[in-house]
Protein backbone atom coordinates (compact mmCIF):
# COMPACT_ATOMS: atom_id res chain seq x y z
CA UNK A 1 0.00 0.00 0.00
CA UNK A 2 1.44 3.14 -0.82
CA UNK A 3 2.07 6.13 2.25
CA UNK A 4 0.56 9.58 1.79
CA UNK A 5 4.16 10.50 1.00
CA UNK A 6 4.69 8.69 -1.33
CA UNK A 7 1.74 9.18 -3.20
CA UNK A 8 2.51 12.56 -3.25
CA UNK A 9 5.97 11.54 -4.95
CA UNK A 10 4.13 9.57 -7.85
CA UNK A 11 1.67 12.38 -8.52
CA UNK A 12 3.96 15.30 -8.31
CA UNK A 13 6.34 12.75 -10.89
CA UNK A 14 3.29 12.19 -13.87
CA UNK A 15 2.80 15.74 -13.15
CA UNK A 16 6.07 16.90 -13.87
CA UNK A 17 5.52 14.05 -17.39
CA UNK A 18 2.91 15.61 -18.68
CA UNK A 19 4.39 19.14 -18.29
CA UNK A 20 7.78 17.69 -19.97
CA UNK A 21 5.10 16.53 -23.00
CA UNK A 22 3.14 19.29 -23.26
CA UNK A 23 6.42 21.59 -23.23
CA UNK A 24 7.46 20.34 -26.17
CA UNK A 25 7.60 23.24 -28.68
CA UNK A 26 9.67 23.35 -31.55
CA UNK A 27 11.26 26.34 -32.17
CA UNK A 28 11.93 27.94 -35.83
CA UNK A 29 15.47 27.91 -37.32
CA UNK A 30 15.90 31.15 -39.04
CA UNK A 31 19.71 30.33 -39.63
CA UNK A 32 18.85 27.11 -42.13
CA UNK A 33 15.79 29.36 -43.73
CA UNK A 34 18.43 30.57 -46.10
CA UNK A 35 19.12 27.52 -47.79
CA UNK A 36 15.89 27.30 -48.99
CA UNK A 37 15.48 30.65 -50.58
CA UNK A 38 14.66 29.37 -53.94
CA UNK A 39 11.86 26.95 -53.01
CA UNK A 40 9.29 29.31 -54.19
CA UNK A 41 6.86 28.90 -51.90
CA UNK A 42 6.48 30.07 -48.28
CA UNK A 43 8.19 27.89 -45.52
CA UNK A 44 8.95 27.09 -42.31
CA UNK A 45 12.15 25.14 -40.84
CA UNK A 46 12.11 23.56 -37.42
CA UNK A 47 14.72 22.79 -34.79
CA UNK A 48 13.26 20.49 -31.78
CA UNK A 49 14.82 18.15 -29.14
CA UNK A 50 13.60 14.79 -28.24
CA UNK A 51 10.65 13.80 -25.99
CA UNK A 52 11.85 11.43 -23.19
CA UNK A 53 9.18 9.08 -24.19
CA UNK A 54 10.15 8.34 -27.56
CA UNK A 55 12.86 6.26 -26.15
CA UNK A 56 16.05 7.85 -27.57
CA UNK A 57 19.05 6.53 -25.32
CA UNK A 58 20.46 9.63 -25.66
CA UNK A 59 19.49 13.65 -26.28
CA UNK A 60 19.79 15.12 -29.65
CA UNK A 61 18.03 17.44 -31.91
CA UNK A 62 16.25 17.21 -34.94
CA UNK A 63 14.98 19.51 -38.13
CA UNK A 64 11.66 19.20 -39.61
CA UNK A 65 10.76 21.89 -42.39
CA UNK A 66 6.62 22.53 -43.43
CA UNK A 67 6.23 24.24 -46.87
CA UNK A 68 2.88 26.08 -47.02
CA UNK A 69 0.74 26.10 -49.80
CA UNK A 70 1.18 28.86 -52.71
CA UNK A 71 -2.19 30.34 -51.57
CA UNK A 72 -3.32 30.95 -47.94
CA UNK A 73 -6.21 28.03 -48.01
CA UNK A 74 -8.12 27.16 -44.56
CA UNK A 75 -8.43 22.88 -43.36
CA UNK A 76 -5.27 22.65 -45.60
CA UNK A 77 -4.87 18.78 -46.59
CA UNK A 78 -0.70 17.45 -45.23
CA UNK A 79 1.59 15.57 -47.90
CA UNK A 80 4.44 14.06 -45.47
CA UNK A 81 7.41 13.16 -46.68
CA UNK A 82 9.92 10.39 -45.59
CA UNK A 83 13.33 11.17 -47.78
CA UNK A 84 16.19 8.08 -48.91
CA UNK A 85 19.26 7.18 -47.51
CA UNK A 86 20.88 9.32 -49.88
CA UNK A 87 19.38 12.79 -48.60
CA UNK A 88 18.50 14.89 -45.36
CA UNK A 89 15.62 16.94 -44.95
CA UNK A 90 16.96 20.04 -46.44
CA UNK A 91 18.67 18.20 -49.60
CA UNK A 92 15.21 16.68 -50.19
CA UNK A 93 12.96 20.09 -49.80
CA UNK A 94 15.62 21.22 -52.44
CA UNK A 95 14.59 18.59 -54.89
CA UNK A 96 11.14 19.45 -55.07
CA UNK A 97 11.60 22.93 -57.38
CA UNK A 98 12.98 20.43 -60.09
CA UNK A 99 10.72 18.03 -61.87
CA UNK A 100 12.34 14.83 -62.41
CA UNK A 101 14.59 14.84 -59.01
CA UNK A 102 12.76 11.99 -56.47
CA UNK A 103 9.25 13.63 -57.83
CA UNK A 104 7.46 12.28 -55.27
CA UNK A 105 9.31 14.37 -52.50
CA UNK A 106 6.87 16.88 -54.50
CA UNK A 107 3.61 18.04 -53.10
CA UNK A 108 0.59 19.34 -54.74
CA UNK A 109 0.76 23.42 -54.85
CA UNK A 110 -2.33 24.02 -52.71
CA UNK A 111 -1.41 21.09 -50.01
CA UNK A 112 1.03 22.17 -46.96
CA UNK A 113 3.64 19.69 -47.02
CA UNK A 114 5.95 18.18 -43.75
CA UNK A 115 9.52 17.27 -44.52
CA UNK A 116 11.30 14.95 -41.56
CA UNK A 117 14.39 14.21 -41.01
CA UNK A 118 16.56 11.38 -40.23
CA UNK A 119 19.98 11.58 -41.06
CA UNK A 120 21.47 13.91 -38.13
CA UNK A 121 21.43 11.53 -35.54
CA UNK A 122 23.48 7.75 -36.52
CA UNK A 123 21.31 5.12 -36.50
CA UNK A 124 17.91 7.40 -36.65
CA UNK A 125 16.76 5.84 -40.11
CA UNK A 126 13.03 4.94 -40.51
CA UNK A 127 13.28 1.51 -41.21
CA UNK A 128 15.91 1.28 -38.66
CA UNK A 129 18.48 -0.83 -41.31
CA UNK A 130 15.90 -3.44 -41.79
CA UNK A 131 16.95 -5.68 -45.17
CA UNK A 132 16.43 -8.77 -45.46
CA UNK A 133 20.07 -9.04 -46.25
CA UNK A 134 21.01 -7.87 -43.22
CA UNK A 135 20.14 -9.70 -40.20
CA UNK A 136 21.69 -8.69 -37.57
CA UNK A 137 19.43 -5.24 -37.78
CA UNK A 138 16.66 -6.89 -38.98
CA UNK A 139 16.59 -8.96 -35.56
CA UNK A 140 17.67 -5.06 -33.40
CA UNK A 141 14.88 -3.62 -34.99
CA UNK A 142 11.82 -6.77 -35.24
CA UNK A 143 8.94 -7.43 -33.88
CA UNK A 144 5.99 -4.53 -33.16
CA UNK A 145 7.01 -2.48 -30.97
CA UNK A 146 7.53 1.39 -32.42
CA UNK A 147 11.57 2.50 -32.31
CA UNK A 148 12.18 6.13 -31.03
CA UNK A 149 12.40 7.90 -34.56
CA UNK A 150 8.90 6.31 -35.59
CA UNK A 151 7.49 7.92 -32.50
CA UNK A 152 9.32 11.52 -33.52
CA UNK A 153 7.09 11.42 -37.37
CA UNK A 154 3.98 10.33 -35.77
CA UNK A 155 4.12 13.30 -32.85
CA UNK A 156 5.90 15.97 -35.90
CA UNK A 157 2.94 15.00 -38.06
CA UNK A 158 -0.06 15.75 -34.98
CA UNK A 159 2.03 18.40 -34.20
CA UNK A 160 1.71 20.43 -37.57
CA UNK A 161 -1.81 18.69 -37.65
CA UNK A 162 -2.22 20.97 -34.39
CA UNK A 163 -0.15 24.14 -35.47
CA UNK A 164 -1.00 24.67 -38.44
CA UNK A 165 -4.88 23.94 -38.66
CA UNK A 166 -4.69 21.12 -41.04
CA UNK A 167 -7.75 18.95 -42.34
CA UNK A 168 -7.16 15.46 -40.09
CA UNK A 169 -9.02 13.21 -42.22
CA UNK A 170 -6.64 14.65 -45.01
CA UNK A 171 -3.00 13.93 -44.07
CA UNK A 172 -0.80 11.75 -46.22
CA UNK A 173 2.54 9.91 -46.04
CA UNK A 174 4.96 9.07 -48.71
CA UNK A 175 8.51 8.23 -49.33
CA UNK A 176 11.34 7.33 -51.75
CA UNK A 177 13.74 4.47 -51.16
CA UNK A 178 14.51 4.19 -47.54
CA UNK A 179 11.23 6.71 -46.97
CA UNK A 180 9.67 4.20 -49.25
CA UNK A 181 10.27 1.54 -46.56
CA UNK A 182 9.21 4.19 -43.75
CA UNK A 183 6.14 5.05 -45.64
CA UNK A 184 5.22 1.41 -45.33
CA UNK A 185 6.39 0.47 -42.14
CA UNK A 186 5.33 3.93 -40.16
CA UNK A 187 2.42 4.45 -42.34
CA UNK A 188 0.61 0.85 -42.48
CA UNK A 189 0.66 0.91 -38.40
CA UNK A 190 -1.03 4.38 -38.36
CA UNK A 191 -3.88 4.38 -40.14
CA UNK A 192 -5.86 6.55 -37.33
CA UNK A 193 -3.44 8.78 -38.95
CA UNK A 194 -2.67 8.87 -42.62
CA UNK A 195 -5.48 8.42 -44.96
CA UNK A 196 -3.43 6.97 -47.52
CA UNK A 197 0.45 6.58 -48.67
CA UNK A 198 2.65 5.71 -51.71
CA UNK A 199 5.81 4.15 -51.51
CA UNK A 200 8.17 4.96 -54.39
CA UNK A 201 10.47 1.51 -54.46
CA UNK A 202 10.61 0.86 -50.95
CA UNK A 203 14.05 -0.03 -49.80
CA UNK A 204 12.03 -3.15 -48.63
CA UNK A 205 9.93 -5.05 -46.94
CA UNK A 206 10.80 -6.33 -43.80
CA UNK A 207 9.86 -3.45 -41.73
CA UNK A 208 6.13 -3.38 -42.47
CA UNK A 209 5.87 -6.93 -42.29
CA UNK A 210 7.16 -6.57 -38.51
CA UNK A 211 5.37 -3.79 -37.74
CA UNK A 212 1.79 -5.54 -39.11
CA UNK A 213 2.89 -8.78 -38.14
CA UNK A 214 2.54 -10.34 -41.23
CA UNK A 215 2.54 -14.28 -41.31
CA UNK A 216 4.34 -16.08 -39.81
CA UNK A 217 3.70 -13.64 -37.27
CA UNK A 218 0.40 -13.04 -35.76
CA UNK A 219 -1.24 -9.93 -34.33
CA UNK A 220 -1.00 -10.69 -30.13
CA UNK A 221 -4.29 -10.44 -28.24
CA UNK A 222 -3.51 -6.89 -26.62
CA UNK A 223 -2.65 -5.13 -29.74
CA UNK A 224 -5.92 -3.33 -31.95
CA UNK A 225 -4.52 -2.48 -35.25
CA UNK A 226 -6.61 0.57 -36.67
CA UNK A 227 -7.47 0.03 -40.11
CA UNK A 228 -4.59 0.89 -42.34
CA UNK A 229 -4.69 3.78 -44.77
CA UNK A 230 -4.92 3.26 -48.57
CA UNK A 231 -1.61 1.85 -49.91
CA UNK A 232 -0.14 2.59 -53.18
CA UNK A 233 3.31 0.77 -53.89
CA UNK A 234 5.45 0.74 -56.94
CA UNK A 235 8.70 -1.28 -57.33
CA UNK A 236 11.20 -3.16 -59.90
CA UNK A 237 11.79 -6.53 -59.66
CA UNK A 238 15.41 -5.72 -61.24
CA UNK A 239 16.16 -3.62 -58.26
CA UNK A 240 17.25 -5.80 -55.31
CA UNK A 241 16.00 -3.68 -52.82
CA UNK A 242 12.05 -4.76 -54.01
CA UNK A 243 13.20 -8.64 -52.89
CA UNK A 244 10.55 -10.14 -50.88
CA UNK A 245 7.82 -8.08 -52.36
CA UNK A 246 5.50 -11.54 -53.15
CA UNK A 247 5.30 -11.56 -49.44
CA UNK A 248 3.97 -8.05 -48.82
CA UNK A 249 1.18 -8.38 -51.69
CA UNK A 250 0.11 -12.13 -50.51
CA UNK A 251 0.04 -10.37 -46.69
CA UNK A 252 -1.95 -7.81 -47.88
CA UNK A 253 -4.75 -9.82 -49.43
CA UNK A 254 -4.46 -12.21 -46.60
CA UNK A 255 -5.65 -9.19 -44.20
CA UNK A 256 -7.93 -8.03 -46.77
CA UNK A 257 -6.33 -4.64 -46.64
CA UNK A 258 -6.48 -2.27 -49.63
CA UNK A 259 -3.11 -2.41 -52.31
CA UNK A 260 -2.56 -0.60 -55.53
CA UNK A 261 0.74 -2.28 -56.87
CA UNK A 262 2.27 -1.60 -60.05
CA UNK A 263 6.15 -2.69 -61.20
CA UNK A 264 8.41 -3.17 -64.69
CA UNK A 265 12.04 -2.76 -64.69
CA UNK A 266 12.88 0.65 -64.17
CA UNK A 267 15.26 -0.08 -61.48
CA UNK A 268 15.91 1.73 -58.31
CA UNK A 269 14.12 4.92 -60.02
CA UNK A 270 12.69 8.72 -58.40
CA UNK A 271 12.20 9.98 -61.90
CA UNK A 272 8.14 9.44 -62.44
CA UNK A 273 8.93 10.35 -66.66
CA UNK A 274 11.48 7.33 -66.78
CA UNK A 275 8.79 5.27 -64.70
CA UNK A 276 6.19 5.97 -66.42
CA UNK A 277 7.56 4.92 -69.79
CA UNK A 278 7.89 1.26 -68.40
CA UNK A 279 4.60 1.23 -66.45
CA UNK A 280 2.05 4.05 -67.02
CA UNK A 281 -0.39 3.16 -63.99
CA UNK A 282 2.03 4.66 -61.06
CA UNK A 283 -0.28 7.76 -61.05
CA UNK A 284 -3.40 6.37 -62.19
CA UNK A 285 -5.17 6.04 -58.82
CA UNK A 286 -5.56 9.40 -56.79
CA UNK A 287 -4.51 8.58 -53.51
CA UNK A 288 -4.58 12.15 -52.75
CA UNK A 289 -8.67 11.88 -52.74
CA UNK A 290 -8.80 9.39 -49.72
CA UNK A 291 -10.41 10.91 -46.81
CA UNK A 292 -9.71 8.90 -43.83
CA UNK A 293 -13.63 9.70 -42.31
CA UNK A 294 -14.69 7.89 -45.57
CA UNK A 295 -15.08 3.93 -46.01
CA UNK A 296 -12.97 2.67 -48.53
CA UNK A 297 -13.42 -0.63 -50.60
CA UNK A 298 -10.75 -3.32 -50.42
CA UNK A 299 -10.16 -5.45 -53.82
CA UNK A 300 -8.21 -9.18 -53.09
CA UNK A 301 -8.15 -12.33 -55.06
CA UNK A 302 -9.28 -9.99 -58.26
CA UNK A 303 -9.26 -11.84 -61.84
CA UNK A 304 -7.53 -9.60 -63.87
CA UNK A 305 -4.30 -9.08 -61.57
CA UNK A 306 -1.01 -9.91 -63.43
CA UNK A 307 0.85 -12.56 -62.34
CA UNK A 308 3.95 -11.34 -59.94
CA UNK A 309 7.55 -11.63 -61.48
CA UNK A 310 8.84 -12.19 -57.43
CA UNK A 311 10.51 -14.52 -56.30
CA UNK A 312 11.63 -16.39 -59.11
CA UNK A 313 11.04 -14.03 -62.46
CA UNK A 314 13.37 -10.95 -61.35
CA UNK A 315 14.48 -10.41 -65.29
CA UNK A 316 10.95 -10.34 -66.48
CA UNK A 317 10.37 -7.22 -68.81
CA UNK A 318 6.78 -6.88 -68.73
CA UNK A 319 5.01 -4.63 -66.29
CA UNK A 320 2.50 -5.43 -64.22
CA UNK A 321 -0.37 -4.48 -61.65
CA UNK A 322 -2.10 -5.35 -59.00
CA UNK A 323 -5.67 -3.94 -58.88
CA UNK A 324 -5.23 -0.66 -60.66
CA UNK A 325 -8.19 -1.13 -62.32
CA UNK A 326 -10.62 -1.21 -59.38
CA UNK A 327 -12.21 2.22 -58.11
CA UNK A 328 -15.05 2.40 -55.33
CA UNK A 329 -17.44 5.88 -54.69
CA UNK A 330 -19.34 6.21 -51.26
CA UNK A 331 -22.79 6.77 -51.71
CA UNK A 332 -24.28 6.32 -47.99
CA UNK A 333 -22.67 5.38 -44.75
CA UNK A 334 -25.98 5.22 -42.20
CA UNK A 335 -26.39 3.19 -38.91
CA UNK A 336 -28.42 0.42 -40.72
CA UNK A 337 -27.56 0.79 -44.49
CA UNK A 338 -24.42 1.27 -46.31
CA UNK A 339 -24.15 1.65 -50.53
CA UNK A 340 -20.97 1.89 -52.08
CA UNK A 341 -20.42 2.21 -55.92
CA UNK A 342 -17.80 -0.09 -57.56
CA UNK A 343 -16.72 -0.03 -60.96
CA UNK A 344 -13.42 -0.19 -63.44
CA UNK A 345 -11.80 2.83 -63.92
CA UNK A 346 -11.57 4.42 -67.52
CA UNK A 347 -8.13 4.74 -67.96
CA UNK A 348 -5.37 5.91 -70.35
CA UNK A 349 -3.06 3.13 -70.78
CA UNK A 350 -1.03 0.53 -72.56
CA UNK A 351 -2.81 -2.03 -70.08
CA UNK A 352 -5.38 -3.78 -71.91
CA UNK A 353 -8.27 -2.97 -69.36
CA UNK A 354 -11.38 -6.20 -69.04
CA UNK A 355 -14.43 -5.72 -69.89
CA UNK A 356 -15.50 -7.15 -66.66
CA UNK A 357 -13.29 -8.37 -63.82
CA UNK A 358 -14.03 -10.09 -60.66
CA UNK A 359 -13.12 -9.24 -57.08
CA UNK A 360 -13.63 -10.29 -53.19
CA UNK A 361 -14.46 -6.83 -52.11
CA UNK A 362 -14.16 -5.58 -48.31
CA UNK A 363 -15.61 -3.07 -46.43
CA UNK A 364 -13.23 -1.01 -44.02
CA UNK A 365 -13.08 1.99 -42.57
CA UNK A 366 -17.12 2.10 -42.01
CA UNK A 367 -18.05 5.50 -39.76
CA UNK A 368 -21.84 4.82 -39.04
CA UNK A 369 -22.67 1.45 -40.06
CA UNK A 370 -20.91 -0.37 -37.31
CA UNK A 371 -19.89 -4.15 -37.41
CA UNK A 372 -18.85 -6.63 -35.00
CA UNK A 373 -17.51 -10.23 -34.84
CA UNK A 374 -20.00 -12.61 -36.08
CA UNK A 375 -22.86 -10.01 -36.93
CA UNK A 376 -24.78 -11.04 -39.80
CA UNK A 377 -25.93 -8.43 -42.85
CA UNK A 378 -28.23 -8.76 -45.85
CA UNK A 379 -26.41 -7.61 -49.29
CA UNK A 380 -27.50 -6.91 -53.21
CA UNK A 381 -25.02 -5.83 -55.91
CA UNK A 382 -26.93 -6.03 -59.42
CA UNK A 383 -28.73 -9.10 -59.67
CA UNK A 384 -26.53 -10.81 -57.34
CA UNK A 385 -27.46 -10.61 -53.29
CA UNK A 386 -27.17 -13.11 -50.02
CA UNK A 387 -26.18 -12.88 -46.80
CA UNK A 388 -23.34 -13.17 -44.40
CA UNK A 389 -21.31 -12.80 -41.35
CA UNK A 390 -18.14 -10.21 -40.28
CA UNK A 391 -15.07 -12.05 -40.07
CA UNK A 392 -13.10 -12.20 -36.58
CA UNK A 393 -11.77 -8.76 -37.19
CA UNK A 394 -15.40 -7.43 -37.97
CA UNK A 395 -14.72 -7.07 -41.88
CA UNK A 396 -17.42 -8.02 -44.23
CA UNK A 397 -16.48 -9.34 -47.27
CA UNK A 398 -18.47 -10.11 -50.18
CA UNK A 399 -17.27 -12.54 -52.79
CA UNK A 400 -17.06 -12.71 -56.44
CA UNK A 401 -18.30 -9.67 -57.41
CA UNK A 402 -18.63 -8.64 -61.04
CA UNK A 403 -17.09 -5.60 -61.89
CA UNK A 404 -17.63 -3.56 -65.09
CA UNK A 405 -17.04 0.06 -66.31
CA UNK A 406 -20.68 0.68 -65.36
CA UNK A 407 -21.01 1.69 -61.82
CA UNK A 408 -23.07 -0.29 -59.56
CA UNK A 409 -24.11 0.05 -55.80
CA UNK A 410 -23.00 -2.75 -53.69
CA UNK A 411 -25.91 -2.03 -50.75
CA UNK A 412 -25.38 -4.12 -47.29
CA UNK A 413 -28.38 -3.70 -44.46
CA UNK A 414 -28.37 -4.86 -41.06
Amino acid sequence: MYTRGTMRHLTAAILALLAAQAEWSPTRDESRAKDLAALGRPFDVYQHDAKPEWGYKAPQKDVFVVVHPKADRKNAPLYVVLHSAGHNVMSCVKCTPEVGNHDIYRSPDDFYALYVDCAANRGDWWWGGMHVGDAGLTKKNSGGDLVPAERRVIDTVKWVIKTYAIDPDRVYLCGNSMGGSGTLGIGMRHGDVFSAIKANVPAGIEHVSQRMYFAPQTVPATVKLPDPPVVVDYSAPNDGWSVGHERFVQAMNDRKYPLYFYWGPFGHANNSKVILKVNDLIDSFDWLSVRRNEAYAVFTHASCNSKLPWPDRLKETAPGQVNAFFRWKNVSDAKDKVEMSLFLADLKTSFDIPAEATADVSLRRLQNFQVKPGDSVSWSFGPAKGELQADAEGVLTFPGLKMTARPETLTVRR
